[in-house]
């Protein structure tokens, strides 16, 4: 029995090597977004990702759990299954290579060792070049885990010694934050500020695939625990409504200030949506160059 464990470890680290070094032939800029649940990222920057894929940057999702709490009327396998696959419709929307779920529960993610060893592995195994987490501060403790999960594993993708069955990373990633609205303890620093106008369809397409999400989850607890009835039925209303959701946000006024940092002023004032991005204290620095390059619509 002792032999056959060793060899069956042998074979998995034979298929983790290979698969990194499959990774690592491919030259394309490598972006990874990790968070806690199916839509988290596709709300915070999915016409970010849309825009990176469609200047040939290799984007990769990984859902930390697979949302198996997140309805009012549905639960456990049932829903993450369902749940996992309105991720993967929602990726082709985006135009993302691919958008893992994993199977930890949802309500219950703690920034422990064997997650933390999850998140190492995903982002070594995708030779990120960038990483995106969520700010360790959020209202659901499966956010702050998650952003504390990516925060615990900044340095140790460099650390050969830590899940050595992938290799480390030669590089460390540049890591960032997602956007979200807490004040404290400190205020969201829009940084890195992208213009998502002409991508905001596919965004909302993507978001139209959570269907669980977007159109019964969502409305049910902002609604007091009662289904909405405001919520189309018809799949083309509902599409429309909840593009009008999106719509009717207002540019914060800081990162407006962002755009123009990133953009000509004439480009900047064009823009009436964006997603925004904190450099965080984690990992590589990056200069104003750096940020250009790693995304390529930013580009001068």
């Amino acid at each position: 029995m002792k032999k056959i464990i060793i060899i069956i470890a042998l074979a998995v680290l034979g298929i983790n090597q290979q698969a990194n070094a499959q990774v690592k032939e491919d030259k394309r800029i490598r972006v990874i977004a990790i968070f806690a649940h199916p839509d988290d990222a596709d709300s915070k920057m999915g016409g970010t990702a849309a825009l990176l894929a469609k200047m040939g940057v290799a984007v990769k999702f990984v859902a930390l759990t697979n949302g198996d709490a997140g309805h009012f009327s549905e639960g456990g396998g049932v829903l993450g299954k369902r749940r996992r696959e309105e991720a993967q419709r929602a990726a082709k929307k985006y135009g993302i290579d691919e958008y893992t779920v994993l199977n930890n529960h949802d309500g219950e993610l703690l920034p422990d060792l064997n997650v933390r060893m999850q998140v190492i592995r995903e982002i070594r195994n995708w030779n990120a070049d960038v990483v995106l987490g969520l700010r360790p501060n959020d209202y659901h403790p499966d956010h702050r885990n998650a952003g504390k999960l990516v925060e615990d594993a900044s340095y140790m993708v460099a650390v050969p010694n830590v899940a050595a069955d992938v290799p480390a990373l030669k590089k460390n990633p540049v890591f960032l934050y997602m956007q979200d609205n807490f004040k404290k303890p400190n205020p969201f620093s829009h940084d890195i500020v992208i213009g998502i106008d002409e991508v905001l369809d596919n965004k909302v397409d993507g978001l139209n695939e959570h269907t669980s999400q977007m159109y019964e989850w969502l409305p049910w607890i902002s609604n007091g625990g009662k289904v909405d009835s405001s919520v189309p039925t018809d799949p083309a209303a509902r599409k429309a409504w909840l593009k009008t959701r999106w719509m009717s946000r207002n540019m914060p006024e800081a990162q407006r200030a962002g755009l123009s940092k990133w953009y000509s002023p004439e480009k900047a004032a064009g823009f009436k949506y964006a997603e925004s991005f904190e450099i965080t204290e984690y990992g590589a620095q990056p200069t104003e160059a750096d940020i250009r390059r790693l995304f390529p619509m930013l580009a001068k």
